[in-house]
């Protein structure tokens, strides 16, 4: 199978996983809790998909890759949050 449609199928899947996510009532619960609790809730999955072609070749690839990522500016404040949210920051 050509390197693009194994591409477009991981894509279609990561746009499966996003949309599970975004389709979740007991997600939409806790965020809900989060915002009364007076915090904005921003959630990134990162997905790691692993797979074996026919001929037994491995390959391991994001499902979604991002040729800009953001770059991402953390007070004290905000990294004292996700610790304590037990949420690393690499």
């Amino acid at each position: 199978m050509p390197e693009s449609e194994i591409r477009s199928l991981l894509k279609r899947l990561g746009e499966s996983i996003n949309e599970t996510f975004s389709n979740s009532p007991e997600i939409h619960e806790r965020i809900r809790e989060i915002r009364n609790a007076g915090y904005e809730v921003f959630l990134t999955v990162e997905t790691k998909i692993g797979f074996c072609s026919a001929d037994g070749e491995s390959r391991k690839t994001d499902a979604v890759e991002n040729e800009n990522p953001a770059c991402l500016n953390l007070t004290d404040q905000d990294a004292k949050f996700l610790k304590s949210m037990k949420i690393a920051i690499n």
